[in-house]
């Protein structure tokens, strides 16, 4: 079996309702679910000018290949209504491959580990949560170090449905 970690973000929609249904579907096409993180409210990264995210990292144990399990992810992206606008943009559904086993895959359709994700505190603080030993396999650093090493100043914290401030759910 295959040890991968998954990120799953959304902010179109009810995000908390569209990240439990990946995570259903991605238990019944992909493999057993051994960890998720909480949920995680974040501000958008990369192209700001839009709503805060929410995401959450699974650990999840599979027989797929690489390419089988991209095309798996993005065929439950297209399920749950993702559209491909703009890089970086609004999403009703994203699910990224952060790590897949130990391998360092460089492919035209697939990069892991995933390239971001020394950058990005969105995906290092769930990370954190359920993983904080596992080592970057090209850099040699656990989740902990890269998130104490991680540049990126914009604002993640555990998601909190009656927060004010929250993301509104219609």
């Amino acid at each position: 079996m295959n040890k991968v970690f998954l990120l799953l973000g959304a902010n179109l929609g009810n995000p908390a309702t569209q990240l439990a249904k990946a995570l259903e579907k991605i238990e019944s096409q992909v493999g057993e679910i051994e960890a998720c993180s909480s949920l995680y409210e974040s501000e958008a990264w990369g192209v700001t000018d839009q709503p805060k995210f929410l995401n959450q990292v699974a650990l999840v144990f599979t027989s797929l290949s690489p390419l089988d399990l991209l095309d798996k992810v993005q065929a439950i992206e297209d399920n749950l209504g993702r559209v491909r606008i703009s890089k970086w943009g609004a999403r009703v559904i994203d699910i990224d491959i952060l790590y897949f086993n130990e391998d360092c895959i460089q492919h035209e359709r697939l990069i892991v580990p995933h390239p971001y994700l020394p950058d990005r505190r969105f995906v290092l603080v769930p990370l954190s949560e359920i993983a904080p030993s596992f080592k970057h396999p090209k850099l040699g650093l656990t989740t902990v170090d890269l998130l104490a090493q991680c540049e990126d100043s914009l604002s993640v914290h555990p998601y909190n449905p009656n927060d004010n401030d929250a993301i509104q759910i219609d």
